[in-house]
């Protein structure tokens, strides 16, 4: 059976475990490969032309189904957390009043830069559904050291998304080897052009890290929240619960890392980070119509 840039396949070698689009198809050590991306996790592989398979459409719908069920437990769970905590915050604004009080909330406001497009339209769709400001930018991984600080510049986020798609593979290092991982470095370099412009862990909140990134040189280089502790996958929509979550906490409160992570699709397996505070503040008086006045 051919196989066109775009389908959707899978590895015989590693029995169809994960589906991939095809998203280039070239040669690779004097044989026919191909350039796979993952189509619910961030990772990108090159494989052999030869190992492929194309995916019928039953079996990429009992994958596909199998994953909206977890996706939409995490939403589920998710929004519940997040109208927990404005709820929480309603009552210290009003302090705990049962009389109306007019006030208003400014939630962090995201740039998030992803290496994929698809992604990143299934990322901002999410995103819109929560409530959290959002400008999202399709960039390639390797140009997004050289344009972060212009989009920092321009678009002044309370939170910063470096994502993508990763991969570690064995032939090229050990674990430990930043060079041994297909965009772990870019990643890395972004990190750091992006604290140029904002120092502060608490002035510029930044996730970085995609499938099996490098998550100790992304930590030291200045982001609050990375993958991959374990060097395993992370799905599509993870760097959104993480990012979500900060956006709705009020600034004052410090958020405990495992609240971050305990609705996220991969856990802490795949997602760390270091103490942070929220970015939500809240003003007041909200005086609605006060324009249909004048």
């Amino acid at each position: 059976m051919d196989i066109n840039k775009m389908d959707i396949v899978g590895r015989r070698s590693y029995n169809c475990d994960i589906l991939f689009r095809v998203i280039d198809i070239g040669e690779r050590f004097g044989e026919k490969s191909a350039i796979l991306y993952g189509e619910e996790f961030r990772i990108v592989a090159d494989a052999p032309y030869e190992d492929l398979i194309v995916i019928d459409q039953n079996k990429r719908k009992a994958f596909t189904d199998e994953f909206r069920s977890l996706e939409e437990q995490s939403f589920r769970l998710f929004r519940q957390e997040v109208d927990l905590l404005k709820q929480k915050q309603e009552y210290e604004t009003t302090g705990g009043y049962t009389k109306p009080t007019n006030y208003f909330q400014i939630p962090g406001k995201v740039l998030h830069l992803d290496g994929d497009a698809s992604y990143l339209k299934k990322c901002l769709t999410v995103y819109e559904k929560i409530g959290v400001p959002v400008v999202g930018i399709h960039c390639n991984e390797k140009e997004m050291p050289e344009k972060v600080g212009q989009l920092i510049d321009y678009y002044r986020p309370d939170i910063l998304v470096i994502t993508g798609h990763d991969a570690y593979s064995k032939a090229k290092g050990k674990k430990t080897d930043i060079n041994a991982y297909r965009h772990s470095k870019h990643f890395v370099q972004t990190v750091l052009e992006a604290r140029k412009k904002s120092p502060h862990l608490d002035q510029l909140v930044i996730f970085a890290g995609a499938c099996q990134s490098h998550f100790e040189s992304l930590i030291h280089a200045g982001a609050n929240f990375a993958s991959s502790p374990s060097r395993i996958n992370i799905h599509a929509l993870d760097p959104v619960y993480i990012v979500a979550k900060i956006s709705f906490t009020p600034f004052m409160e410090r958020i405990n890392v495992w609240d971050v992570l305990r609705n996220t699709l991969t856990g802490e397996k795949g997602l760390g980070g270091i103490e942070t505070r929220g970015v939500l503040r809240t003003g007041m008086p909200y005086k609605q119509g006060n324009h249909d006045e004048e």
